[in-house]
């Protein structure tokens, strides 16, 4: 695992790698001073919109946590505070940094900042940008994904099982290929460590399925190729 380290400035908490940026500029969290200082070089829209930042050390990415579903239409991105290392950004921040020092493919984590006020928070997250990917969904629309890829996305996802990484919401759009169809996993707000089962490790598999049956083009290339993707999986 990287070395973290933890500060707190009055009700602001966060928590940040010293290798990539020390000491840390709570601007970093900031997108309009980013954009001021000229080093937003990306965004990507939707509730997890991103900004992607040009770091001297290496290229970011920083993401708001932004809530969803029904709960949405009352708190956009406010969360109830019940101890800093129970925050969403503390937590994925905690999570990558166990998973990535195992050797997984999932964003390094740089930096995570809470900022509560009273009995509410608000949090943001900074990851290593990972080079020359796209989402899968993206790859599907735009070419022919060979076997071979889907045998890797299997496999991959197989790795985090066996090493007890259990995502939230493992969809098509939070596995990204690189241009030689190495895959990534990234999104891991409210994944965790369990105990490595059946029942949610196929849960798991069942959710990626059903967000590539929401789309007819991407429902076509997994039925033509999902049995690729579970081999892969199988056989790891």
């Amino acid at each position: 695992m990287n070395h973290q380290v933890v500060q707190h400035h009055g009700l602001d908490h966060s928590i940040h790698d010293p290798g990539v940026v020390d000491p840390l500029p709570l601007w970093l969290f900031d997108p309009e001073a980013l954009a001021t200082k000229g080093l937003i070089v990306g965004t990507s829209a939707g509730r997890r919109s991103a900004w992607f930042i040009n770091w001297p050390r290496q290229p970011l990415v920083l993401r708001h946590y932004w809530r969803g579903g029904i709960v949405a239409r009352f708190s956009r991105d406010v969360y109830c505070w019940t101890g800093c290392e129970q925050t969403r950004a503390f937590r994925e921040y905690r999570l990558l940094s166990r998973l990535h020092g195992q050797g997984l493919p999932v964003p390094a984590p740089v930096a995570a900042r809470v900022r509560r006020r009273g009995a509410v928070y608000r949090a943001d997250l900074i990851t290593a940008a990972i080079a020359d990917t796209e989402p899968l969904d993206d790859r599907l629309r735009n070419r022919t994904v060979s076997d071979e890829a889907w045998q890797r996305v299997g496999a991959v996802i197989r790795r985090c099982h066996d090493a007890g990484a259990c995502h939230a919401d493992l969809n098509v759009r939070n596995i990204l290929l690189d241009r030689s169809n190495n895959p990534w996993i990234i999104d891991w707000d409210r994944g965790r460590l369990r105990a490595p089962a059946t029942h949610w490790q196929q849960h798991n598999l069942d959710r990626l399925r059903r967000s590539l049956g929401k789309d007819p083009a991407l429902n076509a290339a997994a039925q033509k190729s999902w049995d690729a993707l579970m081999a892969g999986y199988t056989n790891s």
